[in-house]
């Protein structure tokens, strides 16, 4: 598995982390523990979590699973700051107590990263600075970032918090790429020439900010998986040709369609198929060509102007 710097050189992982969010569907532990022997296997050594999936029972499952002599080895991702159904939440106070909630659930003295879970509108950018800096005195959070956020939203937290913010989690698939389509169509008078985020994906090349792509499998919000999917014969077509000639599965090729971005973008996967996992790691020994790059693009129902 190849590695990136994630957030401009501070931290090595790999190109592939798991996301933890269905571990909880798994029926045993020892099931659990086979899905993250696999992950390690493959060089997935990174694992992401959130306090409100399951309510906090991924977080303790993970942390009641994993063997104590890997967590040196492990590089553990944790977010906050949804209080589902209530509201957002980047309060100091909410901030600690859910840093505190996640340590304990994950069984460990300190989180590799710590996210803040989709933007805050009411959020006092001083506030998160003092409870970033708070967790950092204490060796209980290494590094900081966030999710779902504009460039503006990041450079406001950064004015605030020393830069502190080196990871953005976004959504982001062959079939779902707003961050790609308004880059491209620039000056264009069409709904994928409008920019939502303020460039997202050349702000965080240019600051060093990692960008993390969830739901690499899905196209709109959670509406289905592309692969297989006859909303998209064109582009399955396409990607069961690529994988043959790459000796690779589906999986792989659109996993490899993010990763040949020249911005380094960490794909999260969140399969518990352990032998799915296995073949999305095939993902990190495949290069596509520009050329190839661009017709899976163009396969998914885009034009290029």
């Amino acid at each position: 598995m190849k590695k990136i710097n994630l957030g401009n050189g501070k931290l090595d992982v790999p190109q592939i982390g798991l996301g933890c969010m269905r571990i909880t569907g798994l029926e045993t532990k020892q099931a659990v523990r086979e899905l993250i022997d696999t992950a390690i296997d493959q060089g997935i050594n990174f694992f992401d979590h959130a306090d409100i999936y399951a309510n906090g029972e991924a977080e303790r499952i993970f942390g009641q699973t994993i063997d104590p002599t890997l967590r040196e080895k492990v590089i553990i991702q944790t977010k906050c700051a949804i209080r589902p159904g209530i509201c957002y939440d980047f309060s100091k106070k909410h901030i600690l107590e859910s840093v505190e909630g996640s340590l304990k659930r994950l069984n460990t003295d300190y989180i590799d990263l710590l996210l803040l879970h989709r933007p805050d509108t009411l959020m006092e950018p001083e506030e998160v600075a003092e409870a970033f800096d708070t967790l950092e005195q204490q060796g209980k959070v290494r590094y900081f970032g966030v999710s779902n956020q504009n460039s503006a939203q990041i450079e406001l937290l950064n004015h605030y918090c020393g830069n502190k913010i080196l990871v953005n989690q976004l959504q982001l698939s062959i079939a779902h790429c707003d961050i790609i389509d308004s880059g491209l169509n620039v000056n264009i008078h069409n709904d994928a020439g409008i920019d939502r985020d303020g460039g997202i994906l050349e702000y965080c090349r240019l600051k060093g900010i990692t960008i993390q792509a969830w739901s690499p499998f899905q196209y709109g919000m959670f509406e289905g998986v592309f692969l297989g999917s006859e909303k998209f014969p064109a582009l399955n077509r396409l990607i069961d040709g690529l994988a043959a000639k790459y000796h690779v599965t589906n999986n792989a090729i659109a996993i490899a369609w993010i990763l040949r971005h020249p911005a380094k973008i960490q794909a999260i996967v969140g399969s518990t198929n352990k032998q799915r996992i296995m073949d999305i790691a095939q993902a990190s020994d495949v290069t596509l060509t520009r050329e190839e790059w661009y017709a899976l693009y163009m396969a998914a129902g885009k034009q290029l102007p």
